[in-house]
């Protein structure tokens, strides 16, 4: 099983002689609102003769709620620990840069 996957580095710990480096996956993630997830939920359920009679109910129902985002996927992260020659070959990435790491099992 192979992965190549994009981090951004969000900490970087540079004690001399080694270098710490946070990451997390470089990827965009939209809010999706709960009521926007029970809308799309109970609607893929509904036939649609049913769908016609509930979701104006439930949609008034929800409307009284407050909104709350959730995020729709959770990031990896990974902590990496070098010695400070290789993080110098490696250009020195800042914090914010994004590096390429290669997962597979070996």
């Amino acid at each position: 099983m192979s992965d190549t996957n994009e981090f951004k580095i969000t900490q970087i710990v540079d004690n001399g002689q080694i270098v710490q480096l946070s990451l997390i996956e470089n990827i965009s993630t939209e809010p999706i609102s709960q009521k926007q997830m029970i809308i799309e939920n109970v609607s893929n359920k509904l036939d649609s003769e049913t769908k016609e009679q509930v979701m104006p109910l439930l949609e008034a129902i929800l409307q009284a709620q407050p909104t709350v985002n959730v995020k729709t996927y959770q990031q990896t992260q990974i902590t990496i620990g070098m010695p400070k020659g290789r993080y110098d070959n490696m250009g020195r990435p800042q914090v914010g840069s994004i590096i390429q790491v290669d997962l597979k099992k070996v």
